[in-house]
């Protein structure tokens, strides 16, 4: 058995966990995620806990028990408390604005970078340097994130661009003559 299918998923007051047809929701006060379960994990709950197991000895179901048990634990916790991404501008002239779905960046280009947010996701920008990036899919948050850091990722002599707020950036020395 999976190392991390053995710890159950203890589930909070709030969140309510429906189980038909291959899929599992769980439901809570920040809204309500689904996740596709498949045939290789069997899910019990017992009292406010969840159990994984593989349904057969398999390796690709002793896997997936293990990979589900992550999902769904990130599940819960994201619609209790929801999950966040902190990114800092570093560079002179880099700024970021939040307007409404929208994040309007300031990058150094010649033109304004304006990123459509998705749908359950929301951005703030507490000051110009300092992007906030919050929902409770954990996947579409860190997806989101690394997209905005996309546009321009720190570079390594001067360290300037998008970098996450707890991302080292080493430094390179320059070329001597």
């Amino acid at each position: 058995m999976s190392r991390i299918a053995k710890y159950p998923v203890a589930l909070p007051e709030k969140v309510e966990i429906t189980q038909a047809d291959q899929l599992i929701t769980v439901k809570g006060p920040l809204g309500t995620l689904t996740q596709r379960v498949g045939t290789l994990v069997r899910i019990n709950q017992v009292g406010n806990e969840l159990l994984f197991e593989p349904a057969n000895e398999t390796a690709a179901a002793n896997a997936m028990s293990g990979t589900l048990r992550a999902l769904v634990s990130n599940m819960v916790t994201g619609v209790t408390k929801g999950w966040e991404k902190k990114l800092t501008l570093v560079g002179v002239g880099y700024r970021a604005q939040a307007a409404g779905d929208k994040l309007n960046l300031s990058l150094g280009f010649s033109h304004p970078v304006v990123h459509q947010m998705p749908l359950g996701i929301k951005v703030e920008t507490p000051t110009q340097t300092e992007i906030l990036i919050k929902g409770i899919d954990r996947q579409v948050v860190g997806q989101v994130a690394a997209e905005v850091r996309a546009y321009r990722k720190p570079e390594p002599y001067k360290g300037k661009g998008v970098r996450y707020a707890d991302e080292k950036v080493i430094i390179k020395e320059t070329k001597k003559k």
